[in-house]
């Protein structure tokens, strides 16, 4: 755990700097584990973000606007909007060596405390109004922790002591003497389980400083240098002297750790601005799109389990879809039957015949129970039926495939979706087309999303759908026949429209269109993508097909990177 007492202490110098007598503008839930503010301190927006997920608790400022990324909040987002919205941050601070930091609010309804403890998979965010706890994230009651209830109505206790030397009261002789009874126990686990608030991080960088080897046992090590290297890392946590960074990952994108001293056993480490711009470049951050990931992920399920039903329909239709030989192997069987039937025996359940010379035996079943007749007729009314479905089938099957591109369509539309108002026109999608399985929930709530518009610096002007409905408008009802319309090849996306004013459109202007219209597609972050362009007077939508689905001719195609407009 990266996020440890001296991670906190960074923290909160970093805070009381920053965030301080400032009022908190909004409050939200960026999932179900977090919570989220915007502070206006010091004439400026600032975004602090609480998380208590098991295996990314932090406390952290973020560069951009926190989003609501749950439907329902809950009782503790609940009551913050009520006690903290509107309040002022009067006071921040950490219990010695914990991880754990306070927030001290003042406002209309009275003086809260916001405690968030970062401790792993007990990490919690609790909010106490003198002393007493009147929500928090985790409820736990005396079944699970009988030596700590955190409960609603229950006064806050502080975690229990773990019984660990303090980093300032420790002595050479008391290292000393841990690690002579480690043995070969690497020692930087010793200091971890003796003295207080030490990370295995920190812990491996203190060994690390007295004998260039992290993970040198206990044995091998002077008690005198391990103390003179750890307690020149203190001095510098109790002056303040802070010097956060990160360490980049060595094969792919990312950090692989950060701390808010330099580290030296890790590598190459990289300066940060901040400990929360650490902590934000190797957590990330809840923002734009990613901020609703918890909020998509319903929809996200519909989508998926209507997309299994389509596709195991068009997979029954391929597996019951007799082909042409078998259907005039019915034909062949019927008509042996009523040419052989007077030389069959009553009882016979079984015989061969040649229908043309030179062919191979044809086999059928008899029923002993029907006569010849009978039979003949049961095979030809399954030569009917057979010759009747292998001639729908291929309608089924545009249409079943259309469904599943309609799916997929919806599938991109949410995975693009920035707002609230943009998912829940993916979810009305979903109900009205009847995919949605279960209670149907309301839709839209925050009023309708706008087709995007886009001006470009000589005056054009371009339009770009952010869901199928609007694909489908712009064919339809946006645009003009001289218009061009854009969209990627083979793939689901939004439609886009260069508006044509009269004037000739620069092939600049066509290339930013079609930039567009694969950063909103599913070739998303692709180095290379192809797009389709032609005048709108060519694209129709498909008879008794989806909203947004479309055939057009007369194509050109552009090669081009996605980009973000």
């Amino acid at each position: 755990m990266y996020v440890d007492s001296v991670t906190i202490a960074a923290l909160a110098d970093e805070l009381k700097t920053t965030l301080l007598d400032g009022r908190v503008q909004s409050v939200v839930a960026p999932d179900d584990l977090s919570v989220g503010f915007e502070i206006y301190a010091q004439r400026q927006r600032h975004y602090l973000l609480i998380s208590a997920a098991p295996k990314s608790a932090r406390c952290h400022l973020v560069a951009e606007k926190l989003r609501r990324g749950v439907e329902h909040p809950s009782p503790l987002h609940l009551l913050l909007k009520k006690y903290v919205d509107g309040a002022r941050l009067v006071g921040i601070e950490q219990p010695p060596w914990e991880r754990i930091i306070t927030f001290d609010f003042s406002g209309e309804h009275g003086d809260t405390r916001l405690i968030a403890e970062i401790m792993d998979q007990r990490s919690n965010i609790i909010l106490t109004l003198e002393g007493e706890i009147m929500d928090c994230l985790r409820r736990i009651g005396p079944g699970e922790n009988r030596v700590r209830t955190i409960m609603p109505g229950k006064p806050y206790v502080p975690p229990p002591a773990q019984g660990k030397v303090l980093p300032d009261e420790v002595t050479a002789g008391q290292i000393t003497a841990f690690l002579g009874q480690a043995g070969d126990t690497p020692a930087w686990r010793v200091l971890v389980g003796h003295i207080a608030g030490v990370s295995p991080l920190l812990a491996r960088e203190v060994i690390y400083r007295s004998c260039e080897d992290a993970r040198a046992p206990a044995f091998d090590l002077s008690g005198k240098i391990v103390h003179d290297a750890f307690s020149a890392l203190m001095d510098d946590v109790a002056a303040h002297r802070w010097s956060p960074c990160v360490i980049p990952a060595e094969e792919e994108e990312g950090y692989r750790a950060f701390a808010a001293y330099r580290l030296t056993h890790l590598g190459a480490c990289s300066p940060a601005e901040g400990i929360s711009a650490a902590m934000a470049a190797y957590f990330g951050a809840p923002v734009r799109e990613q901020a609703y990931q918890a909020g998509k992920q319903p929809v996200a399920g519909q989508i998926e389990a209507a997309r299994k039903r389509v596709s195991r329909k068009l997979a029954a239709l391929d597996r019951e879809t007799a082909t042409e030989e078998d259907i005039e192997l019915l034909r062949k069987q019927a008509e042996l039957l009523l040419a052989y039937g007077p030389t069959l025996r009553p009882d016979q359940t079984f015989f061969q015949a040649q229908y043309e010379p030179g062919e191979p035996l044809v086999s059928i079943e008899i029923d002993p129970n029907l006569t010849p007749v009978e039979n003949a007729n049961r095979y030809f009314e399954r030569y009917g039926k057979a010759k009747r479905a292998a001639a729908d089938v291929p309608k089924l099957r545009a249409a079943t495939a259309r469904e599943i591109a309609y799916l997929d369509q919806l599938a991109t539309d949410l995975d693009l979706a920035e707002s609230w108002p943009e998912i829940d026109a993916v979810r009305e999608e979903l109900q009205k087309a009847g995919y949605w399985q279960g209670q149907k929930t309301r839709t839209p709530r925050s009023g309708k999303p706008g087709i995007r518009r886009i001006t470009t610096d000589d005056g054009f002007v371009i339009l770009v759908g952010r869901n199928a409905e609007q694909n489908h408008a712009l064919v339809t009802e946006k645009s003009k026949p001289g218009d061009l319309w854009v969209h990627v090849r083979d793939l689901p996306g939004s439609h886009v429209i260069i508006r044509n004013d009269g004037r000739p459109i620069p092939e600049a202007v066509i290339t930013r269109a079609a930039e567009l219209a694969a950063q909103y597609s599913a070739g998303r972050g692709e180095a290379s993508v192809e797009v389709d362009v032609t005048e709108r007077r060519y694209v129709r939508p498909v008879k008794g097909g989806r909203p947004g689905q479309v055939t057009y001719k007369n194509e050109r195609v552009v090669t081009v990177r996605a980009r973000d407009e």
